[in-house]
């Protein structure tokens, strides 16, 4: 049978402000026609539907509508949903009733009944094309430290033993229903060892970095473990059925250069058969001017003034995304404004200016060491201040400013 694995949609996400909407919209529209042409059996979404608990009317219109598309093209396609740590689980459980009339599986949190696991909700099973189980899918969600049992061996970590307890619990459970030519497959919302997080848009979860799970948290009859929560797609512990399908979007500037995709996963007598990752048309670029470190102000205008121009007619969700990063030997009150004025009639939308300052970036005990704060003239102060950001000395027309605000500050007080 074939499964489809993706994560980390964050429905509603908006970079700096600029909404994602036409984005995701494109995405659902080529994953439902992926879902199509690849005859796939089942869709794995490994939790982050939306970007934050509180998602907007919008966001939660985009994730019932593609569910509704789903359906009606593709009657026979299982879908099974975990949440992740930015979804809401009581949100995500709420239509579950619906969904369930739907042959849609949601689990939003760990669902328990009098302290006991509901393995009822937890245990998928997933048919193949001829409607025979293919799979036993291990549904857990993203573990909160409240979801763990108790641990008592003192010379343990809490959390890690805690998540292993669940997981096993739950692929015990799986193995019980499991007969033979089935595969084995669990899906997590979690945070990995040996995997690597993206610089701004991710955080560690659970209890921090020195809580990042082990692979050996899935034995080796799982077939395929499908984990969402880090951006970039990627293998874990070099294990070909351990994967992190990445997000469908770059979820901030630094992911720019990832290879966003999901996962086409084949299983076929219980084991896995081949990974294929297929990646996702990006409909909106990203650009970064200069393309590293960063130019002074001058190289940075000539730079822009050569961008695309904008067409007549182009959409505004398809222009890219521009940071533009300036070196600043000295200050530039207008810098905003000259970056935008030979920006105008480009493609490129600026969504983030960068300062690259030249100074020194000392603390001020570094500038004529041994002194002490009371004996440092206000001047002494300003300069070691402006050179810990800048390269240049500043010009005699700021230090006229500087004194005269200084004498009025002392006439003031005095």
């Amino acid at each position: 049978m074939r499964l489809l694995h993706t994560s980390d949609w964050h429905l509603g996400h908006t970079l700096y402000d600029v909404s994602r909407e036409a984005e995701h919209t494109a995405f659902l529209t080529w994953l439902l026609a992926t879902l199509e042409s690849e005859e796939v059996d089942a869709l794995l979404v490994a939790g982050d539907i939306f970007d934050t608990a509180n998602p907007s009317a919008e966001a939660q219109a985009a994730w019932y509508h593609f569910i509704a598309r789903a359906r009606r093209a593709l009657p026979k396609l299982e879908v099974v949903v975990v949440g992740g740590n930015h979804d809401s689980a009581a949100r995500l459980d709420a239509p579950d009733p619906l969904f369930t009339a739907l042959g849609v599986h949601v689990v939003g949190g760990l669902p328990r009944q009098q302290g006991t696991l509901e393995l009822e909700r937890l245990v998928v099973p997933v048919h193949d094309a001829s409607g025979k189980v293919g799979a036993w899918v291990a549904a857990v969600p993203y573990l909160r430290p409240s979801d763990l049992p108790p641990v008592a061996d003192a010379t343990v970590d809490r959390l890690v033993e805690g998540v292993r307890s669940v997981y096993a619990e739950v692929l015990d459970g799986a193995r019980r229903r499991q007969r033979s030519g089935q595969a084995l497959v669990t899906m997590g919302h979690c945070y990995m060892t040996g995997s690597e997080l993206s610089e701004l848009s991710e955080r560690k979860i659970l209890g921090g970095n020195q809580h990042a799970l082990p692979v050996d948290l899935f034995p080796q009859d799982v077939a395929y473990a499908a984990l969402g929560h880090l951006h970039k797609a990627q293998r874990v512990g070099g294990r070909e059925g351990v994967r992190y399908s990445g997000s469908p979007l770059p979820l901030s500037l630094s992911e720019a250069h990832y290879k966003h995709q999901v996962m086409l996963v084949d299983v076929e007598d219980g084991a896995l058969q081949q990974v294929r990752p297929l990646p996702v048309p990006r409909t909106t670029d990203m650009v970064r001017v200069p393309a590293r470190d960063a130019l002074t102000l001058a190289d940075v205008l000539d730079l822009l003034a050569a961008l695309p121009a904008c067409e007549p007619g182009m959409p505004e969700s398809m222009r890219p995304y521009l940071e533009v990063c300036v070196s600043l030997p000295r200050p530039e009150p207008a810098l905003r404004h000259k970056v935008e004025h030979a920006l105008e009639g480009r493609a490129a939308r600026l969504v983030k200016l960068t300062p690259f300052y030249t100074g020194t970036g000392g603390a001020l005990a570094d500038v004529r060491p041994g002194l002490s704060l009371r004996e440092r003239t206000p001047e002494d102060v300003f300069l070691a201040r402006y050179a810990r950001d800048f390269k240049e000395p500043p010009t005699p027309e700021l230090l006229e400013s500087f004194h005269a605000l200084l004498t009025q500050v002392q006439e003031d007080a005095s």
